[in-house]
């Protein structure tokens, strides 16, 4: 078994492709590359160079692999879906001209605003809704596996697919297979060990997150966004909350799991940019073998 570490921009305090309170793209691949991570995401499509050459290059200085690429719509909504496709299009030509680049990560829009905290969407779906978003599933996965990439849907906070009821409803209504968050699986209410158990079979794509059962009460108490509960740190660093990692890797082992891990710490804004973010996986001093065969 080789479990290859990768990590994602939005450790760094990267949601956007441009934002002022977000650290520069060099300086955070630099970051990555010391904290011993061999590979990364794109993270939001035009944060990083966009063009293959470019990427090429600051990646193999660094000894980098691309891992991934991450794009997000409303899946509902056929417009929605429409303005991703022609993003996706360009994702994964891009993607496809890396060997290690195997998985296109499809985030569902939340239904409030990351930042207030307002509803932007329906917080329920209607039978309808789900069939247009069902349908629209099912056209993701067929452009994305034309470019012979995986396809994976990665459930979120404040989404409409965020439970393990949801999740299942997906899984048994389309052809779509899964990015498996845990920190968000928690946050929805799931036990992300047992769930892969369940389903590691639809599961080809992994990202090691935790969160704070205890901030997300807050959360709900105090109506923050999740943007201000990221501050308070309901995605603490993985390995300092309640995830049994050792049992989910034990299990790993046994099925033979060989491919990608995306650690990450949801973090917005990160602040100090004088202090480097140094996140290191845990258990990295475990049994395991965390890299090339």
């Amino acid at each position: 078994m080789a479990i290859h570490i990768g990590t994602a921009p939005d450790s760094w305090g990267v949601w956007f492709p441009k934002d002022e309170r977000q650290i520069d793209w060099r300086r955070c691949l630099d970051e990555m590359a010391e904290a011993g991570y061999q590979g990364v995401e794109l993270g939001p499509w035009g944060y990083l160079p966009n063009d293959y050459e470019t990427l090429k290059a600051e990646l193999d200085n660094r000894n980098l692999s691309l891992v991934a690429g991450t794009a997000g719509a409303d899946f509902s909504d056929d417009a929605s879906v429409d303005l991703l496709c022609v993003t996706l299009k360009d994702i994964c030509a891009l993607l496809k001209q890396f060997d290690t680049a195997k998985y296109v990560v499809l985030l569902p829009d939340m239904y409030t605003d990351a930042m207030t905290g307002a509803d932007v969407l329906p917080r329920e779906l209607s039978e309808d809704a789900w069939k247009r978003l069902f349908t629209n599933m099912d056209r993701l996965v067929r452009l994305i596996n034309g470019y012979g990439l995986v396809p994976a849907l990665h459930p979120h906070v404040d989404s409409h697919i965020q439970t393990e009821d949801d999740i299942e409803r997906i899984l048994d209504n389309t052809d779509m297979t899964l990015c498996l968050d845990t920190g968000h699986h928690i946050y929805g209410g799931g036990d992300p060990v047992s769930f892969y158990k369940k389903h590691y079979r639809s599961i080809p794509f992994m990202h090691v997150k935790e969160c704070d059962v205890g901030i997300k009460e807050r959360m709900k108490a105090e109506g923050w966004s999740f943007a201000k509960a990221v501050a308070e740190g309901i995605m603490c660093e993985p390995g300092l909350g309640g995830i049994d990692f050792r049992e989910l890797f034990n299990f790993m082992k046994q099925i033979g799991y060989d491919g990608w891990v995306v650690v990450e710490q949801d973090m917005y804004p990160v602040g100090d940019f004088n202090s480097p973010v140094a996140m290191i996986f845990p258990f990295s001093d475990s049994k395991f073998s965390y890299g090339a065969s």
